[in-house]
């Protein structure tokens, strides 16, 4: 049932779902359609897109205006407010990102080292590390940081932003490289950000160091948006393409179980990986 489609409020019966009560159901309507736009939007494309009345969607934008979930622009349009973020905050401190990354390898310790990280300007901040058991040259610790655009978790989740966002966190500098095969032209690593967008993970090939071949796959909330980076470090010399598939849907299923699990919905499907010599990185 679509949120407009809500009936009056009825106690609901045994093994029911709870009626939705209309007005309520179409602030969160208006409030996701803003969302999902991404852009300011005019209370006549609002009622537009939505359906409903114009006198209906402007009742519902003015009172979340003088609530402050909606602010309104020089030109009239409207965008989502400030007032949002404390319920998104509220929401994200009662669910811990690193404690739900933890639990995912409480079972089964990785055998290949797995990473979390977050984005903080044009870097990466790991937040939880799992050493795996098989040997690995680089040593990722809590707190380290790295370019974003060389870590698969770092392009993963600038993959994941609008492009003209991508660019802008990566600024207008040389990008900076750690190896001989780091990615550090410019259009090239555009290129790799929309492949990666279209097969739902990123991946490094000896960018952050010479025999790590690393899979990212972005964490995203209920608005698409990457609150985190979920990775697996393999050692490329002992690479094989069944076990590179395995690792590959192990970081794609771990990024949307995270996405569940933190009110995301995250439409990431199982892809075909490609070969580690494809990727010059």
């Amino acid at each position: 049932m679509s949120l407009l489609d809500a009936t009056p409020s009825r106690p609901a019966r045994a093994g029911q779902p709870a009626p939705l009560v209309p007005a309520v159901a179409r602030a969160v309507a208006l409030l996701d359609r803003l969302a999902q736009q991404r852009r300011p939007q005019t209370m006549t494309r609002l009622a537009a897109d939505l359906g409903l009345p114009k006198s209906s969607v402007h009742g519902l934008c003015n009172t979340l205006l003088a609530l402050g979930y909606l602010r309104r622009l020089d030109d009239g349009s409207l965008a989502i407010g400030a007032r949002v973020m404390s319920l998104a905050e509220a929401f994200l401190a009662s669910t811990d990102v690193v404690r739900e990354f933890e639990a995912l390898w409480r079972d089964e310790p990785p055998a290949e080292t797995a990473v979390l990280t977050m984005l903080d300007g044009a870097e990466v901040v790991y937040l939880a590390v799992r050493p795996g058991t098989q040997p690995l040259t680089l040593s990722f610790t809590r707190g380290m940081r790295l370019p974003a655009h060389l870590a698969a978790t770092g392009r993963a989740m600038l993959a994941a932003l609008d492009p003209a966002a991508a660019r802008a966190r990566l600024g207008g500098g040389a990008l900076a490289a750690l190896t001989p095969r780091s990615l550090t032209d410019r259009s090239a690593l555009a290129d790799e950000l929309a492949a990666t967008r279209a097969r739902g993970y990123s991946t490094d090939d000896e960018g952050l160091r010479l025999g790590v071949y690393g899979l990212g796959a972005a964490v995203l909330d209920a608005a698409g948006r990457p609150i985190a980076g979920v990775g697996i470090c393999l050692n490329k010399t002992a690479l094989e393409p069944g076990e590179l598939a395995r690792q590959t849907q192990r970081v794609i299923d771990a990024a949307a179980e995270l996405s569940r699990r933190l009110g995301g919905s995250s439409a990431l499907a199982p892809a075909t990986p490609i070969s580690p010599t494809a990727n010059a990185a």
